[in-house]
């Protein structure tokens, strides 16, 4: 395992800005994407979008409560968790916090939620679950006070890789679907996965929907919007992302953003990188071609 300090800067005693990804060890990685830590506090208050992903969401806070102001599904009403799973989905979570706030997110495959919760993925499509429903107050309340008072970032990482290595059930993942699932993000035709996995492609859909939450159809197109969100800046052009990932051209990126984020690219820009020169990007700024 490894991890990686990407930004923390403070002038003042009273501020804390910290943000950390690592790698999970070997015998985790066909389970588990990657990890990350934050710890803020004395910013300002921020809103922040949960987009959708080809990964899993698990978040243990390390004090103050998570709070969701709107879930992915608009039944579930705003709430606030020590700890919470997530399971994929096709409309953004809406997160905020005062100017303080601290955890450990966990990204997980579809198969990692089989092998390291014990249920399909499928169970947990387009929700947000208190974590301690499905792993039990105990265990969420050890793991929390172990990442609590570890002495810094690699420690709380390793001790997050200890405790998800011990939980590992390899039996309860699927290898038709895992298979499935790693050439459908990777934007394989579905005909051509049915063949390798010996199913009708109406089998394979079925079975796909069940155990991921999304049809294979869906689960291409979030995992193409994430790589293609994640590879933004603000000192790229829209356009550029656009035609790097396959969208037919710049309207057709800003018309899944809308719909999968509900706001812009330069919008996300914006919020997410606090940087109002992402407004900027295009010579003549119109949501309609930004």
């Amino acid at each position: 395992m490894y991890y990686e300090l990407i930004s923390a800067e403070g002038g003042e005693p009273v501020v804390v800005d910290e943000y950390v990804r690592g790698r999970p060890s070997q015998a985790l990685r066909p389970y588990v994407v990657s990890y990350s830590g934050y710890r803020q506090r004395g910013v300002p208050p921020m809103r922040h979008l949960g987009l959708p992903s080809p990964s899993l969401t698990m978040i243990l806070t390390l004090d103050d409560p998570l709070v969701v102001e709107s879930h992915p599904d608009p039944r579930q009403g705003a709430g606030r968790y020590d700890a919470l799973i997530g399971g994929l989905h096709l409309t953004p979570a809406v997160i905020t916090h005062d100017g303080r706030q601290a955890g450990l997110q966990v990204a997980l495959s579809p198969s990692g939620c089989r092998a390291l919760l014990g249920l399909p993925a499928g169970e947990l499509g387009g929700l947000d679950v208190d974590a301690a429903a499905l792993l039990g107050d105990r265990a969420v309340a050890e793991i929390r006070e172990r990442l609590a008072h570890a002495a810094d970032w690699p420690s709380r990482l390793a001790q997050l890789d200890t405790w998800l290595n011990k939980r590992i059930n390899p039996d309860k993942a699927r290898p038709e679907i895992t298979h499935a699932w790693e050439r459908i993000v990777r934007n394989v035709p579905v005909g051509r996965v049915a063949e390798e996995v010996g199913w009708s492609n109406r089998h394979l859909t079925t079975r796909f929907r069940a155990e991921t939450g999304l049809n294979p159809k869906e689960a291409a197109r979030v995992a193409r919007f994430d790589r293609a969100r994640r590879s933004l800046s603000p000192h790229r052009r829209i356009a550029e992302v656009a035609a790097a990932h396959g969208y037919a051209d710049q309207s057709h990126l800003v018309r899944e953003f809308r719909a999968l984020a509900g706001c812009t690219p330069s919008e996300w820009l914006a919020d997410e990188f606090a940087f109002v020169q992402a407004l900027q990007l295009q010579p003549a700024h119109d949501d309609s071609h930004d």
